[in-house]
């Protein structure tokens, strides 16, 4: 591995940590009628959103191991983590009655995006290469 990719890789393999730490979550204790059920959600989407979880978690351990061959992965990620954070924030600044339950998981990912920008770049990545993929030389 490219030792200035090494942040990247560890900050990578950490947040599929906190992934799987919301995979377990959404899996046992988020959901109506379970420790944390507000927003209300049936039990379906939590273990469907567990399923997510497992998988985006899957991506970054494997992925870490090898990044610079796998960046598209920390690409795919970045946009679904800056997704989230937009909609999470939006609904708790606009719609009246969103619970705040969650709202500290937006800081997590939104700190998750930026070290990946910042290793990436740090790594001698562009941005291009976080979004486009490209084909190694054999």
């Amino acid at each position: 591995m490219n030792n200035n990719l090494r942040p990247l890789s560890i900050i990578f393999f950490a947040s599929g940590i906190w992934d799987t730490i919301a995979g377990i979550l959404y899996l046992f204790v988020i959901g109506t009628g379970r420790l944390i059920d507000n927003p209300h959600s049936h039990s379906f989407y939590t273990v469907f959103l567990a399923s997510f979880f497992f998988c985006f978690a899957y991506l970054q351990f494997m992925s870490s191991f090898n990044i610079r061959r796998y960046i598209l992965v920390v690409g795919c990620l970045i946009i679904g983590r800056v997704f989230y954070v937009i909609q999470l924030y939006a609904y708790l600044l606009f719609y009246k009655d969103f619970p705040s339950t969650f709202w500290f998981t937006g800081i997590v990912d939104a700190t998750f995006t930026l070290l990946y920008f910042i290793f990436a770049l740090r790594g001698g990545l562009g941005i291009k290469d976080l979004f486009l993929p490209f084909r190694e030389n054999t």
